[in-house]
Parts: C-alpha cells; sequence; structure tokens
C-alpha cells in the first residue's frame, strides 16, 4: 500500500512540473491522485503485472483506458484545458470527458480578441460523446446553437444560467437561447436560471425529459403551459421563484415530485393533473385544485405573502406527510385539510390568523379528542401559536377520559407566543404527555412573548416546572 501512494506523489511531482495546480475543488490532480488509489487498491500486485520496477513507474506505463477513465472524471473546462497541456497521452484522453462545467467568472479576463462562445465551442467539439454540459458564464443564442449541433445528439443533462431578465431586447433575440435547447433532443434533465419566457419555446417534443428545473423566471401563463406540453414523460418539475403566472394549468401524467413557488403581488390558481404525483410542494397559490391524489406521500402548502382561500383535493389516503404554512388561511381550507389528512403521520402547522378577507380572525375551538381520533397514526406533531391556542380552549378538553390515548404520537413541537389561556395552556401539555403513551420528546418554543404583565413571568414558571417534573421528555427552547 505504502508503495502505491508513492506512485500517487511521484505523478503528482510529475505534473507539477507543468504548473497546472488549480485552486478549483475540481482539480485534475486530486482527481488522479485519489482516483488512482482507489482503482489500483483491490490489486496489490498491480506495479509488479505492469512492470514498476522499485515502486518507480513514469505515465506512459499506465495503460491507456486507466488513464481515460481517471480523466473522464474531470469536469471543470479550465482543468481540461490544462490537462491537454501535460503529455500526449492526456491529450489524446481528453475527448473521452463526459461532463463539462464552465463556471461563471471563467471568462472575466479574455483578450478582445477572444469570445466565451468560440472558446466554448472549441472545448466541447474536441469530445467524443459530452453528456453533461453546465453553463454558467455569459453567451449568446448563435453560440448555443452552435454548441448543441456538435454535441446535442449525445447530452443528457443540460444546466445554463440564461440570466435575461434585465435584457428587453430578448424577445427580439434570433435565434432565442430557449428556442436554442430543441437541439438537444435526447435530453433527460434541463436546469435554467434567469428565464424570461414571455412566448412558448419553439420545442417540438422532448420525449426523454424526465427532469425539468427552472430557477427565477417572469412567465406569461400560455407559455408555461406550451412548453410543458413539449415534455409529456416528465417525473420531475421544479419551480423555483417564478413571477408574473396568474392561473396555472398544469397536466402531467408522469410527474411524480413536484415543487412550484410563485412569487408576485397578484393572485394565482393552480389546477394540477398527475395522477401518480408523490411529493407536492407549492408556494404562493390562493387557490388550489389537485383531484388526482392517490399516490400522493408528501404534500407541502404555503403561502406567505397572501391568503389561501380553497383548496380542493382527492382523497388523500397515502399521505403520510402534511405542512401548512402562511399568514392567513381561510379556516374551510385548513378544516377541509386536517379531515382530507386522517391517514397522515407527520403534521406541521405554522398558520397565523383564518379570515375569508381583511379581517385577521383566530382560529375556532378545536376538540382535542375529537381531533387526534380523526388522526389515529399521527407520530411527530408541530404546532404554532394559533393551532396550539384552538387545542386550548376551556371546552377542548371536555371529552377527556381516562380510556382515552393517543396511540402513535412519538414526537411533539409546540411554539408558545402568548400567555394568555395559560391555564388551559398547561392542562393540554399535561394531556398530551398523560395520554401520548409512546411519546418520546416534547419541545416547547417560547418564541416572541411579549408581555410585561406578571402572567408571562407564572406561565413561564409553571412551563419550567412542568419540564422538572418530566425532564426525560420535555426540553425548553
Amino acid at each position: 500500500m505504502a508503495a502505491l501512494y508513492f506512485l500517487s506523489f511521484f505523478f503528482v511531482f510529475k505534473i507539477s512540473k507543468f504548473k497546472i495546480f488549480s485552486k478549483s475543488k475540481f482539480s485534475p490532480i486530486s482527481s488522479f491522485h485519489y482516483i488512482f488509489v482507489d482503482l489500483v487498491t483491490p490489486f496489490p500486485n498491480f506495479h509488479i503485472q505492469f512492470g514498476f520496477p522499485n515502486f518507480l513507474c513514469e505515465m506512459d506505463s499506465l495503460p491507456n483506458a486507466v488513464v481515460q477513465y481517471i480523466l473522464s472524471t474531470i469536469n471543470n473546462a479550465k482543468d481540461i484545458a490544462s490537462c491537454n497541456c501535460v503529455s500526449k497521452k492526456w491529450k489524446d484522453s481528453m475527448p473521452y470527458v463526459k461532463s463539462v462545467h464552465f463556471p461563471r467568472s471563467i471568462f472575466d479576463k479574455l483578450k478582445n480578441d477572444q469570445t466565451s462562445d468560440c472558446i466554448v465551442t472549441r472545448i466541447v467539439s474536441s469530445i467524443f460523446q459530452l453528456e453533461d454540459l453546465v453553463v454558467y458564464c455569459p453567451f449568446t443564442g448563435a453560440g448555443l446553437a452552435s454548441w448543441l449541433l456538435l454535441v446535442g445528439h449525445s447530452l443528457k443533462n443540460l444546466e445554463l444560467r440564461i440570466d435575461n431578465l434585465a435584457d428587453q431586447n430578448t424577445a427580439n433575440e434570433n435565434p432565442s437561447k430557449l428556442d436554442c435547447i430543441q437541439g438537444a433532443r435526447n435530453l433527460e434533465s434541463l436546469r435554467l436560471w434567469g428565464v424570461l419566457m414571455v412566448n412558448a419555446p419553439k420545442w417540438d417534443a422532448f420525449q426523454k425529459l424526465q427532469n425539468l428545473e427552472i430557477i427565477a423566471a417572469k412567465m406569461e401563463d400560455s407559455a408555461l403551459i406550451e412548453a410543458l406540453k413539449a415534455i409529456p414523460n416528465l417525473t420531475r418539475l421544479v419551480l423555483i421563484g417564478c413571477e408574473g403566472l396568474r392561473s396555472v394549468w398544469i397536466e402531467l401524467l408522469h410527474l411524480e415530485y413536484c415543487k412550484l413557488d410563485f412569487r408576485g403581488s397578484g393572485s394565482c390558481s393552480l389546477t394540477l393533473t398527475a395522477p401518480k404525483v408523490e411529493y407536492l410542494e407549492l408556494q404562493g397559490f390562493n387557490w388550489i385544485r389537485v383531484r388526482e391524489t392517490n399516490c400522493l406521500k408528501n404534500l407541502s402548502l404555503a403561502n406567505n405573502d397572501g391568503r389561501v382561500y380553497m383548496v380542493d383535493f382527492g382523497k388523500l389516503m397515502a399521505l403520510e406527510s402534511l405542512s401548512i404554512r402562511g399568514v392567513q388561511w381561510c379556516w374551510d381550507a385548513i378544516d377541509k385539510m386536517l379531515q382530507l389528512a386522517s391517514e397522515v403521520k407527520h403534521l406541521y402547522m405554522k398558520v397565523e390568523f383564518t379570515g375569508d378577507f381583511e379581517a385577521l380572525l383566530p382560529f375556532p375551538e378545536i376538540n382535542f379528542v375529537d381531533f387526534f381520533k380523526r388522526h389515529p397514526k399521527l407520530k411527530t406533531f408541530d404546532i404554532h401559536g394559533a393551532m396550539f391556542a384552538a387545542l386550548c380552549q376551556k371546552n377542548s378538553l371536555k371529552n377527556v377520559d381516562s380510556s382515552f390515548v393517543i396511540p402513535c404520537l412519538e414526537e411533539v413541537v409546540i411554539t408558545v407566543r402568548s400567555p394568555l389561556n395559560a391555564e388551559h395552556k398547561m392542562n393540554t401539555l399535561e394531556s398530551l404527555v398523560t395520554f401520548a403513551k409512546k411519546l418520546k420528546k416534547m419541545t416547547i418554543k417560547i418564541l416572541r412573548m411579549k408581555s410585561v404583565h406578571r402572567s408571562a413571568d407564572d406561565f413561564f414558571e409553571e412551563i419550567c416546572r412542568f419540564r422538572y417534573m418530566n425532564q426525560n421528555l420535555i426540553s425548553i427552547e
């Protein structure tokens, strides 16, 4: 084994004469060192079989296949260019690279007669079967079209920082960057940053595309709908930080993972048809309709800037995790989600107020026993001020008797923001400890309790006393 590390050191020493050390974490030096050791570790006689005398070797002694395999793991464009200067064997091995990554600042110091488009073209054209292309540096639509003409047939993963949100002339760009993506028909994954999609891109069909991610975008409803029609077999859809949408209709029959984060001051509605969806995370919608939910296991609904007026879901029999967040929800929407999620195992609730319109109203009273009887499989329960207060009303515990049990609850996180109704809140905390027979952990978070009244101090003392009596279960934050 010592011999192998010596050989690796010898390679580093030999390569250092060419001054290609890179500050990048994708340095070819580190890649060669670690991957070489991994390759030959299972073969203790490797140096004998290939005639390495006295633990010394020359670069040319390595088989071509080994060098090609090691160098094919390099993806930083700067490192790839440096490797061409090491030796003829390394230069001949670079066309077997599968992935190329052009960082944001890689071309910050170009000379006047050089352009990023030309350099990218020169590198990608030297590769036989490029599968992954990531371009964060500035580029033009014409440059992208030329790259994809060369390697589009083999590309599986494409990631582009388009950055045309502030460009007023994007609509007149010819060819547009979005239209050029059609040149990579065999894509399996597409990720785009900083997209302006006013008009639908001219895409025929991406039959193999299964993953689409768009981060930071301005879109029109019709443009997004038409773009998704060209990707019928999509299984993973992520749209984060999208603006300009009002009414979104999505129909993807193979979709399994969906994350939509929409922003804007106006109202926005969503109608989603995805019978195979298992993970669904929605942010920023006021009206939500998802009727086919037989496979849905994880659901997160939030609106941090506006109100949620209506939710329309099918049966949630497979649902295991539900998260409800926002400033204001219509109570009918909250109550409907709680009724549908009767089989849920993990429940997170952080909604501050209810109310259908401008008025901000507190939660109505929730019966403690009825709530847990309707959610018998609940294992973890994370509740914030308003929901906890609703469980702590005067009549919430009136149906509790000695035969009542919370069968599966193991962990509770409670955020308390007010000392009001302190006696009822303490009764609820005690009931959770008493009737949750499998309870392993309770965390009580005291959050921004602003009160100069003596009741706040008394309430906190009661919580501390309660923790002392159950110190194996309870912690205070």
